[in-house]
This record gives structure tokens, sequence and C-alpha cells, in this order.
């Protein structure tokens, strides 16, 4: 066998392998991050679009969709590849994961706290207002008595903020937080964050 021989065993040999490399190893975890990207993208669509932000959602099914038909197509090429389904399923369980946790973070919307309370509400009240909360205090009646019934419409960013100062001037009250679609006019508490998108300079605004 000749030198020449062993160089071309040996050219056919590493083809082989970076072929077999990027069947079972790069083409599933491209794959992968396809599915998570469009995935992502587009549980972000539906979150825009079931709060309003109508003019958003088509930009973003845009590349979902682009994304998706890349994926689709790699697949078909390679349907004895057994890894690309799981590829493909794991990336499409991991980018609602991560697209709602997205959601999350960029936190856009309005919701209203209901809170329940019996007797000793005037300092929650009072700090409540402090911090420029709008409120509307109704009477009610309760399975054990007259009760104060508390409602606030507030931006889901500041939820966090308005759950520890309940917990720190009433820790025992009763309290729900139910998502609201749209709303016109209100008392809301100033606040100098951004969004991620205003920080881009990007504004999205709802359609009727």
């Amino acid at each position: 066998m000749s030198f020449n021989d062993i160089k071309k065993m040996e050219q056919v040999f590493l083809g082989f392998n970076d072929n077999e490399i990027f069947t079972w190893v790069i083409l599933p975890l491209l794959i992968f991050l396809s599915r998570i990207a469009d995935q992502s993208i587009g549980t972000l669509r539906l979150i825009f679009l079931s709060k309003g932000y109508k003019f958003i959602a088509p930009f973003l099914g845009f590349f979902e969709v682009i994304i998706w038909l890349v994926a689709v197509s790699q697949i078909m090429k390679h349907l004895d590849n057994v890894l690309c389904y799981i590829a493909y399923g794991a990336g499409f369980a991991m980018g609602n994961f991560i697209g709602i946790i997205l959601e999350e973070k960029i936190s856009i919307g309005n919701v209203i706290i209901r809170l329940i309370t019996g007797t000793h509400y005037e300092e929650l009240v009072q700090q409540l207002s402090e911090h420029n909360y709008g409120l509307t205090l109704v009477d009610a009646q309760g399975s054990k008595g007259p009760v104060k019934i508390i409602f606030s419409i507030i931006k889901r960013k500041d939820i966090p903020h308005i759950v520890s100062l309940i917990n720190m001037y009433s820790p025992h009250i009763f309290y729900t937080i139910e998502e609201v679609k749209d709303i016109k006019k209100g008392i809301f508490r100033s606040v100098s964050r951004k969004s991620i998108f205003k920080s881009y300079g990007i504004n999205l605004k709802k359609t009727k």
C-alpha cells in the first residue's frame, strides 16, 4: 500500500467522522436552539396579543415562522435521525419556559389587586397612599362580619413592591391579583424605571 493510498483513506475517515459529528451532534443542537428561539418569540407574541399590543405581535410572528421553517426543513432532510426529534421537542418545551420568564422580566400590562380586611387597615391604606397607589375602599359583609374591600389597579412591575408593603403592615390580610386587559385614566405610581423595550428606543403602544 502506497503513501497516497494511506492518505486517501485518512481523508475518507476524517470526512466520515466530520459528517457523523454534524449529523448526531451539531444538527440536533442547532434544531434545539432554533426551537428555543422561535417558541420563545411565539410565547411573547401571544402574550403581547392578549394584552392588546397588536402591532408588535405580527412583527414577532414573522421571525417566529422563519426560524420554525428552518428547523422543520432540517428535520425533513434527516428523518432517520431520532436525535432531531428529541431536540425539536426539548427546544419546544424550553422555549415555552424561557418565553414566560422573559415576559415576567418585561412586566408589561396592568393588574387589579383586591384586599379584604376586617380591622386595623388604616396604616396599610396610609402607606399605600403615600406611595402614590390609587385606592378604592368599599364596605362589605363577610362570613364573619363587616369587612373592608380595598381595590387598586397597578402596573405589573409594581406587584413586588405593593406585596412587600402588604406583608409589612398587614401580613395576615387576604388579597387576590388579577390581570386587567385595558384601563382608562386612574392614579398610578410614578417610577423612573424603563422597560426593556424603552431602553432600546422601542415604544409599545396598545391598539383598541
